[in-house]
């Protein structure tokens, strides 16, 4: 939330005066103290801190209007390589793809885009191995807090066909991707082409709803063109669906396919084309088959937040030396963001202004890690202690600083 990036820069902020003051403290722990405190958490002692960071979240959801809750929670899950060039980190593995790290799983909340639970393995573990358990603690946390609709959203590797029953019969929607395998193809194929139906996108429309412009020369298309390579194109997309019952369920559900037709080009000659599948799992009933891609598609904001805890904060990284400590590590840095929405979800809304101030509040919930500590955290102020006060003296006026002062005054 200050401006650094690993644990050795706590040494710079420990020796800032101005820093010691604004907190109010004498001193704060320097970085092998730091790296000790991570070391001493176990298992147990992490879903605690997860536990109570989760019971403050809900006091904050609590504090939002009623229409808060009438949209559907989605509850994200996904995890992600955390890869290191360390020789002696305790519980590191080697992926698929060769790299030797930690596979981190993430449950996050869609709407809001707070990372809910985060579990930390090995890096050759699956990517669903340990998710059932974390999005049934999700879907308990999201009702407790008022939501009467919850959506699971997963790629293929959170199918989870084993428990698609339960969540059913719990009233818990999902869509997740499944499997392009052979039998799943064959009946893709099976169906006639007037079952499928173009899919168009949200893009599409709204540029064609546009008024018509000029478009800019795609530079690479045209020299793969003219250098004659292999080329790719997506012509058109196409939805379908049919009932599919899976061997670890009771129930069937509905199987979206999405059929991609690729044309397949060297140079100006055509060579023919071809079709790709791709599967979703749901028990949606009342949306028809092109909101369940888009819904599934709309997942896809989530490594968006993962690119946010790798590279805004630096939370999905592994500084220390074994799996708890680097787990710990990755819960405690990711509070940076869990704040910076909390921060968001708590702007007041006047109603005089409840347009311009909803804006705000939307726009600082979507920011950039990096951008929320630019334009929020590293503000030049002079810090005077008098007596029992402390008294921070904005040197620079900035066009956020008047959001900064209505969170204050509401607080």
């Amino acid at each position: 939330m200050c401006g650094g990036g690993v644990l050795d820069e706590l040494e710079l902020r420990r020796n800032d005066v101005a820093f010691l003051d604004a907190l109010g403290a004498r001193t704060i722990p320097d970085p092998t103290t730091a790296g000790d405190f991570c070391r001493r958490f176990d298992a147990d002692s992490i879903a605690k801190l997860m536990g109570l960071i989760n019971e403050v979240r809900l006091g904050v959801w609590r504090q939002q209007p009623p229409n808060f809750f009438e949209q559907t929670a989605c509850i994200d899950a996904d995890g992600s390589i955390v890869a290191t060039s360390g020789e002696c980190k305790q519980g590191m593995g080697v992926s698929y793809d060769g790299q030797w790290g930690y596979h981190p799983l993430l449950i996050s909340l869609a709407n809001t885009g707070e990372p809910l639970f985060l579990l930390n393995r090995s890096g050759g573990r699956p990517s669903a191995e340990g998710a059932a358990p974390l999005l049934d603690e999700a879907i308990a946390l999201c009702r407790r807090a008022g939501w009467k609709k919850v959506l699971l959203r997963g790629d293929t590797d959170f199918s989870q066909t084993a428990h698609l029953d339960r969540w059913h019969d719990d009233g818990v929607n999902f869509v997740f991707g499944f499997d392009a395998r052979r039998p799943m193809i064959g009946r893709a194929q099976e169906l006639n082409d007037d079952e499928y139906r173009e899919l168009v996108r949200k893009a599409d429309t709204a540029f064609a709803a546009r008024e018509q412009r000029s478009k800019q020369p795609r530079v690479k298309e045209q020299i793969v063109r003219e250098r004659g390579y292999r080329n790719l194109r997506l012509e058109r997309e196409d939805v379908a669906e049919f009932e599919h019952k899976p061997n670890a369920a009771r129930h069937a559900y509905r199987m979206v396919v999405l059929r991609k037709t690729i044309v397949e080009e060297r140079g100006q000659q055509c060579l023919g084309q071809m079709y790709r599948y791709f599967f979703y799992i749901t028990n949606l009933r009342e949306v028809g088959t092109e909101q369940v891609v888009r819904e599934s598609n709309q997942r896809c904001n989530q490594e968006n937040l993962i690119a946010q805890l790798k590279g805004g904060m630096r939370a999905l990284h592994a500084p220390l030396n074994t799996l708890e400590a680097n787990w710990a590590y990755m819960v405690i840095a990711s509070l940076a963001w869990t704040l910076k929405a909390w921060f968001a979800l708590l702007l007041p809304v006047s109603p005089r202004w409840a347009d311009k101030h909803d804006a705000d509040k939307r726009r600082v919930l979507r920011m950039d890690f990096r951008s929320f500590v630019q334009h929020f955290m590293l503000i030049p102020v002079q810090v005077v202690r008098t007596g029992r006060r402390i008294i921070c003296r904005l040197l620079a006026w900035r066009p956020d600083v008047p959001i900064l002062f209505r969170s204050l005054d509401s607080g």
